[in-house]
């Protein structure tokens, strides 16, 4: 079955087909840094790690594009618009980009943690605001917006009128037009526009407004959306594959993208797939600060937040998101983060497991020999479909009590064949390893070099002892245990480790 991907925008699941074969252009709007990443980050960014594994491991060549939002003005639906980075930079008594290095980096540590693979490019908002203001020029010669005190505003009703045969404005999100016109809650700054509907593209900056840059209307700063409309297409041309994030941006940022590309690059939609990862509550509820439930990623590592009873291991954490599918919604509490995360300790205890398993080619059991192709031929066509990791882990959870049971003797070793028992340790290593970027969770994620080190000279030494040059083998064993390296050698002649 060849993958198959939902598209928010006609709400179907599709036949994946890259606009240039063998080549996938991805973009996903990255994080706003003007405070630390919370457990609603955690989602999207572990949900399109995996998208992105799963093309390179179908043999695409990605070119995945994350942004770093460190400016603009912000006009959220149902918020009060802002510069969130000039407004903490002034609660932090920080200069703004002192801020967003501050947070950038937290981010990226925090992805860290959660085995995440860097992007091909992540570009920030201040450094294209060249590109930026070219696009807003565009737009105004275009004659779909206007100047208006020394700020830029889209005509988002000329836009719905013309293009509504084309790319029309509210397709994505469902929104009607005459709704939103009607809807529309009276934010700052509505006295410069000709509609409620409009949105900025450009802010005239206040005398106090810190972050500016000069630009043909003065000087200012760039609204929200533009800035992924103009990195995108900078990175990844005008039409690309792939454009993903929250579902809470759908309106009215990405429909705001889609109308400004839309207009700049003669009515094509800047994207062939739109993908949405669902939100996440807590215990039932909506993540926020009203309800008092925003739970920090530095939070959830260290355990120190009233809602959480201990700390969570990074791959804990990124188990249960995995364990869902990403348009499903996904309910965090402290009793489903303990057990996510005593449900991927007990299947990477199997994995390990499975390693040490060799096939000895009798007493086959071709019922169990059936069951366990079939779960293992089953992986690839869970993740074509839309990439349902909920699945994929299943699955693996199925064949975890097998693989225990011929560790502990409860099943005849030769109850599989080595071929099937070799295809399961391959698929292991590809789905639980590579697809899902799973990590031991008995080793801190900052310490898997430590782990892999340690692998190595357990291979030394197994060497070492079939060549009988047991004064080497005792050797590794002896010099790790003098750093809190404890090895064990077991019956099979196989060894695990621990630190004290």
């Amino acid at each position: 079955m060849p993958l198959q991907v939902y598209n928010s925008y006609s709400r179907q699941k599709e036949v994946f087909t890259p606009i240039t074969e063998g080549y996938v252009g991805m973009y996903v709007c990255g994080p706003t840094v003007s405070g630390e990443s919370h457990l609603g980050h955690a989602r999207p960014y572990v949900t399109f790690d995996i998208v992105y594994r799963y093309l390179n491991h179908l043999g695409y060549k990605v070119r995945y594009v994350r942004n770093i939002t460190d400016a603009g003005h912000f006009e959220e639906e149902g918020r009060e618009a802002e510069d969130k980075i000039s407004k903490k930079a002034v609660l932090e008594k920080l200069e703004p980009m002192e801020l967003v290095t501050k947070y950038t980096n937290l981010f990226h540590w925090a992805m860290k943690q959660f085995n995440n693979t860097e992007p091909s490019i992540e570009p920030t908002a201040t450094g294209h605001i060249v590109e930026q203001i070219e696009m807003i020029k565009k737009i105004v010669a275009a004659g779909y917006a206007y100047e208006s005190k020394g700020s830029v505003y889209f005509d988002v009703k000329k836009y719905a009128a013309d293009f509504a045969g084309s790319t029309p404005y509210g397709k994505l999100s469902g929104r009607v037009m005459d709704d939103m016109l009607t809807t529309t809650r009276n934010l700052e700054g509505q006295d410069e526009k000709q509609d409620k509907a409009d949105f900025a593209l450009w802010k005239a900056a206040p005398p106090r407004h810190i972050m500016r840059w000069a630009s043909p209307w003065g000087e200012g700063f760039p609204g929200w959306h533009i800035e992924c409309s103009a990195m995108s297409s900078k990175y990844l041309g005008e039409e690309f594959d792939i454009h993903g994030g929250g579902m809470d941006l759908q309106f009215p940022h990405h429909e705001s993208e889609i109308a400004q590309s839309s207009v700049c690059f003669h009515g094509k939609l800047m994207a062939r797939y739109w993908m949405h990862n669902n939100m996440i509550t807590i215990n039932g509820k909506k993540m926020g600060k009203s309800y008092n439930n925003v739970i920090k990623l530095t939070e959830l590592f260290s355990g120190d937040h009233p809602l959480l009873s201990q700390a969570y291991h990074p791959m804990a954490i990124r188990f249960a998101i995995l364990q869902s599918h990403y348009r499903s919604t996904l309910d965090f509490s402290n009793d489903a983060l303990l057990a996510a995360d005593k449900a991927f300790k007990r299947l990477w205890e199997s994995y390990e497991n499975l390693q040490k398993i060799t096939a000895n080619g009798s007493q086959l059991d071709e019922v169990l020999e059936q069951r366990v192709q079939q779960l293992l031929h089953e992986l690839p066509e869970h993740m074509d479909d839309d990439f349902n990791t909920a699945k994929v882990v299943a699955n693996l959870f199925e064949l975890a009590p097998i693989i225990n049971g011929i560790k502990g003797g409860q099943i005849s070793a030769g109850a599989l064949s080595e071929e099937t028992l070799s295809l399961m340790k391959q698929s292991f290593d590809l789905w639980l390893v590579d697809v899902l970027g799973m990590q031991n969770p008995f080793v801190d994620a900052d310490n898997q070099a430590l782990g892999s080190v340690v692998d190595i000279l357990i291979d030394v030494r197994r060497k070492a002892k079939a060549d009988k040059n047991y004064k080497l083998s005792d050797a590794i064993r002896n010099d790790l245990l003098t750093i809190g390296i404890t090895l064990k050698d077991e019956k099979d002649g196989t060894v695990s480790w621990s630190m004290n």
